[in-house]
């Protein structure tokens, strides 16, 4: 799974958000917020991984246990899957 070209990710005031850029600009209208973790995974996933992998690199950049941080990446996943912005 991987997060579909088109979009950049800023830091914008201390705020992470994502927004689409050229074709993708004119199917998706608007931006997305995202918390540290969710900057994180966006980035991660802009190269193709497996889920697992996802668990794997969260629990190697933040202090959490294997559930949650499993449960962030299938949410996470999730999301970007059911908004069209994964492949």
């Amino acid at each position: 799974m991987k997060i579909k070209s088109g979009f950049v990710i800023r830091k914008v005031g201390g705020e992470s958000v994502v927004v689409p850029v050229g074709e993708m600009s004119k199917q998706f209208h608007g931006m997305i917020n995202l918390n540290e973790t969710g900057a994180f995974l966006w980035t991660f996933f802009t190269a193709e991984h497996t889920v697992d992998e996802g668990v794997a690199a969260l629990l190697g950049e933040y202090d959490v246990g294997e559930g949650l941080a499993r449960a962030d990446v299938e949410a996470f996943v999730q999301t970007i899957t059911e908004n069209g912005f994964a492949e």
